[in-house]
């Protein structure tokens, strides 16, 4: 069976919650031409070895673009007859938010590009506010922005699923059949 996507799927969970390869079986059910918009950047071996890993799990049949910084190219040229994985916003936001931009414009370019996006998209993002009160500005910082990023994203999305121990559940919309 073919699964059918809306127009935006917001993928959330903790670090090594399953959420990426949830997001990927997802879209690789759509039996679409997949575009992988990765956002990581490696700056260490540790980086490096997660970035691969990925990779190898993806496998073949992906089209990938670099946006550490700016998606919208990939996204406002995706083709309609594909299907996005935006992988991920949690460290699209951290390169922005370590590069100095200015968050907010950064953010509606995101939001603007994934509205004038024709092809359906999956963005994976973390859930960071489960956790402590981190201990540095910074990290309270990126907190606060992650949570209002994934906050906008769930409000636009048509479909919200959040990922724990690798089981996904649904917060928002209803998941297409064969998609759990």
């Amino acid at each position: 069976m073919v699964l059918s996507l809306p127009p935006l799927t917001l993928v959330l969970g903790g670090a090594a919650s399953g959420k990426s390869d949830y997001a990927e079986r997802l879209v690789a059910a759509t039996g679409r031409p997949m575009l992988y918009v990765a956002t990581a950047q490696a700056h260490d071996g540790e980086m490096s070895a997660k970035i691969a890993r990925h990779q190898a799990r993806r496998g073949a049949g992906w089209r990938t673009v670099e946006a550490p910084l700016d998606a919208t190219p990939a996204l406002t040229t995706a083709d309609s007859a594909e299907v996005v994985l935006f992988d991920c916003a949690t460290m699209w936001l951290s390169n922005h938010l370590l590069s100095g931009a200015y968050l907010p414009d950064a953010e509606a370019g995101l939001i603007a590009a994934l509205s004038n996006c024709t092809a359906p998209v999956v963005i994976v993002s973390n859930e960071v506010g489960a956790g402590i009160v981190p201990d540095n500005a910074l990290a309270r910082q990126f907190r606060q922005a992650q949570g209002e990023l994934n906050q906008r994203l769930a409000q636009r999305a048509d479909l919200v699923v959040t990922v724990m121990a690798g089981l996904p559940m649904t917060l928002k919309g209803q998941l297409p059949d064969d998609a759990s």
